[in-house]
């Protein structure tokens, strides 16, 4: 029972006193996204960078001991250290090696890994239930799509280059290098740093363009569909619940009934 209720405190369903320490683990991490941001500003003063670097310390420490807590209070430690949650919580932690070794400086990166545990957040959400249930009614859809997607994405890509490649063989060199021409089409985003300029290309990118619009707009279409649907399928099942609910307080009081009548 301990353990279980280490447990409860770490995720912030039980509170210690006043304090959710569940919050507390949350703010700490978005300070820590903060602290990794600043760090990297080349004018900030020597103490400020001192005082960060302190900061950085407190919370591997603060992320040590809760990951050791979770491990050893876990019913099953070598399933929860295999856990997504575990290994997130592990990586969270892997900078201590480049504060001790600096040939593992670039271990630093994985402190970014600690932004994914605020989706814990979510945990126990109704709007996230929907999401989930949404995406596994059409993930069929979705695959197909993203096949498709896919190999749009490449014919796009050979046809610009053999269009544009003669004219411009500094910007589309190879087909590789016109997949990203052929990314920011299909999105319709169109940074401008590779364009056509023969009009075999602006005619090939004009069908491109309205092709890229319905490869995304209908699954957009098909995951708001389902999110519609997974919300009336998750009310129907409140309301069977709450129904059966029912049935069986009224099958529990006949019995009382009968022998009173009796």
């Amino acid at each position: 029972m301990i353990k279980h209720d280490i447990h409860e405190i770490l995720d912030g369903h039980k509170p210690v006193g006043s304090v959710n320490l569940g919050r507390v683990m949350d703010i700490l991490i978005v300070a820590s996204a903060i602290a990794i941001a600043l760090e990297t500003m080349p004018q900030l003063p020597v103490h400020l960078r001192d005082l960060l670097q302190g900061f950085e310390i407190f919370l591997l420490i603060v992320f040590s001991l809760e990951y050791l807590a979770r491990l050893t209070t876990a019913p099953r430690p070598l399933r929860y250290a295999f856990s997504f949650w575990g290994i997130i919580d592990l990586l969270s932690i892997a900078p201590a090696i480049a504060l001790l070794t600096p040939q593992w400086m670039v271990v630093r990166t994985f402190r970014l890994l600690r932004l994914v545990r605020l989706l814990k957040l979510f945990r126990g959400s109704h709007a996230m239930e929907r999401l989930v249930v949404a995406f596994r009614q059409v993930r069929g859809e979705l695959m197909v799509f993203g096949v498709i997607a896919g190999l749009m994405l490449y014919v796009s890509a050979v046809g610009i280059y053999i269009f544009e490649h003669d004219a411009q063989p500094e910007v589309f060199t190879s087909i590789p290098d016109s997949l990203w021409w052929a990314v920011a089409s299909f999105t319709t985003v169109g940074y401008g740093d590779m364009f056509p300029i023969t009009p075999g290309g602006k005619i090939f990118t004009t069908f491109v363009l309205f092709i890229g619009l319905g490869v995304i707009a209908v699954p957009s279409a098909i995951v708001t569909a389902a999110l519609l649907e997974s919300e009336t399928n998750i009310q129907r099942r409140i309301r069977e619940a709450a129904e059966n609910g029912g049935d069986s307080e009224k099958e529990n009081t006949k019995p009382a009934q009968s022998i009173k009548g009796e």
